[in-house]
């Protein structure tokens, strides 16, 4: 039932309950998300601030404090459940159904923040913080202090835009599983630098993020 987004979230739950409870809305049944989101919050918080402890080091508390509120609003954990193509998965009243829920940022941000709380319930803190740490490693990787946070693909193509190289050609190579829960494949190739990397993810954005990632490593390990 819920074999794409663990694939997507790279976690699979021992207890699919707390998985189900995690995705449902209090406008669908009880019992609902809302205090898994609560625990999820913590969770979030806590795995986030010592992802920037330990890569800023020299960096004060009031911006380290400022960082992960950039990270942990709703408008970033928004993205990051639509990349998960979480919303397919959500459990919503009728209402919430027919007015749009399955795309409102606040009920997409709380539920992503619900299954937090839930894989941290499943297996414990450090499952929850790699899964946290893995979707998070592209905006952790773009923070620059003091300046905005980019991802992947914007990194990518500053990259290859200061070198005067051609920008990344995007291919999207496959689809798998239903169509409410699809998992993309994409490649992304840089034909002057002979590289070429794949990404999978529950978005195509997600999907070319990942690859822009690979890419991009792999161009400053060579450089």
């Amino acid at each position: 039932m819920f074999k794409s987004l663990e694939q997507a979230i790279d976690y699979r739950f021992v207890n699919t309950s707390l998985l189900l409870t995690a995705l449902t809305h209090r406008s669908h049944s009880s019992p609902n998300n809302e205090r898994l989101e609560f625990l999820g919050d913590s969770i979030l918080n806590a795995v986030i601030a010592r992802q920037l402890y330990r890569r800023f080091p020299d960096v004060p508390e009031g911006d380290l404090s400022r960082l992960r509120a950039n990270l942990v609003r709703q408008e970033s954990l928004h993205q990051l459940a639509l990349d998960l193509s979480l919303g397919s998965h959500l459990r919503l009243g009728e209402g919430e159904l027919k007015s749009g829920g399955v795309s409102r940022p606040s009920i997409l941000a709380d539920a992503l923040e619900a299954v937090f709380g839930a894989i941290w319930l499943d297996g414990g803190f450090e499952p929850a913080s790699f899964v946290i740490s893995r979707l998070y490693e592209s905006m952790l990787a773009g923070i620059v202090p003091g300046k905005p946070i980019k991802d992947a693909k914007t990194r990518l193509q500053e990259f290859l835009q200061g070198k005067r190289l051609p920008l990344p050609r995007y291919t999207l190579q496959s689809t798998d599983g239903e169509a409410h829960a699809q998992v993309f494949n994409i490649v992304c190739e840089i034909d002057c630098m002979r590289v070429r990397t794949e990404g999978r993810g529950g978005s195509r954005r997600a999907a070319e993020q990942i690859a822009a990632e690979k890419a991009l490593e792999r161009l400053l390990n060579h450089d």
